[in-house]
């Protein structure tokens, strides 16, 4: 029989102290009993878990629903460690709960959560060891080791939903991806690429789109710029050989940013064009004017996905050997804060990753 362990380190969300300005809360690491498990339930070990921005959102008290006491993180990879049929087998655990199938929206809204740092669902993935629902881990793509796995699930699913569900991103069209760098947008080129598209980026960094380039980006432009769409529209012609009487135009963006992006593209977004939108880091309002509906514009909000959807993404990701960008790999949960601080900083490119250590805690 399997020697299961009695207790785990964990990454714990704890209360700002009052005084504390601006709102902080802490993320302190510390040594928690493992209880026994339930019909239903394995436990993993897990190898890697990464970092997303809420978990720095959720910190700064500007995430719904947080919970003090809860274990932070909500993408991990992972072995089985109990006596089970996984026992040993490679496993990433799904990010969320409370949306099974449904096309358009989870099944409940109440009922949907993601792992990590809040109350419902009661994980998180900072941990040493994790009991989860049998139900709620994947196997690993054979492609892929533990680091990189572990930067797949939330971003990955929230890429697949937003491009291929959402835009429904087709061989040949021509696709802008806004804020390049993030672990989502990343995502969201490899598997536009994949899909055969014609895709172009903006960063408030040159040197982000370059290394979007060499993942397969047509070009891209630093949105900073006023004209950046005038920019982008004579990129995309150059690339299409057409002239400006007949000027070549985006089928379809996925956007990260909110604010002006439907009046930004409007000029060079096709009729019945799509604008898909699963964040909003520049302002939390859209502008949609007349002219936006005069061309038939759809404006679409993405946010994670459906198990299926995650089911569908992981093989997709696995047929065409994807393996997701990881920025920085720190080792041990002694180095979250490091992690935490490389997320204020904005400056990565891809994902932020910690690859777990071997706890004495847990033994």
């Amino acid at each position: 029989m399997t020697h299961l362990p009695e207790n785990t380190r964990a990454l714990v969300l704890k209360k700002s102290p009052v005084e504390r300005t601006p709102l902080y809360h802490d993320a302190v690491v510390e040594v928690r009993g493992i209880p026994a498990l339930k019909e239903g339930e394995i436990l993993v070990k897990m190898g890697a878990v990464a970092f997303n921005h809420r978990d720095l959102w959720i910190r700064l008290g500007q995430y719904p629903g947080i919970s003090f006491g809860a274990i932070l993180g909500s993408d991990g990879a992972a072995a089985a460690d109990a006596a089970d049929p996984l026992l040993h087998k490679r496993v990433f655990l799904t990010p969320m709960r409370g949306w099974e199938s449904a096309p358009d929206a989870p099944e409940s809204m109440p009922a949907f959560g993601v792992v990590g740092g809040c109350s419902k669902p009661p994980l998180g993935t900072f941990a040493d060891y994790v009991i989860v629902e049998r139900d709620q881990v994947v196997l690993s793509p054979d492609h892929l080791d533990d680091v990189h796995m572990a930067a797949w699930p939330l971003g990955g699913l929230t890429a697949w939903r937003a491009a291929i569900v959402n835009a429904q991103v087709a061989k040949g069209q021509n696709v802008l991806i806004t804020g390049i760098g993030g672990g989502v947008a990343l995502v969201a080129l490899q598997i536009c690429i994949a899909k055969g598209a014609n895709v172009y980026v903006t960063s408030g960094n040159q040197d982000k789109i370059h290394k979007a380039v060499t993942l397969g980006a047509k070009g891209g432009v630093i949105y900073k710029s006023k004209d950046w769409p005038n920019q982008l529209a004579q990129l995309i012609a150059q690339d299409s050989g057409v002239g400006s009487a007949a000027p070549a135009q985006l089928d379809a963006v996925i956007d990260s940013a909110g604010g002006d992006i439907m009046t930004q593209v409007n000029k060079i977004l096709k009729a019945g064009g799509k604008v898909v939108v699963y964040g909003m880091t520049a302002e939390p309002q859209i502008k949609f004017t007349m002219r936006e509906v005069m061309k038939h514009h759809r404006l679409i909000g993405s946010t994670m996905g459906s198990h299926q959807d995650l089911i569908d993404a992981t093989k997709f990701m696995a047929e065409h050997r994807i393996t997701p960008v990881v920025s920085h790999i720190l080792d041990g949960l002694e180095a979250a804060e490091k992690g935490f601080e490389l997320l204020k900083g904005g400056e990565q490119f891809g994902k932020i990753v910690i690859r777990m250590k071997e706890s004495k805690a847990s033994l």
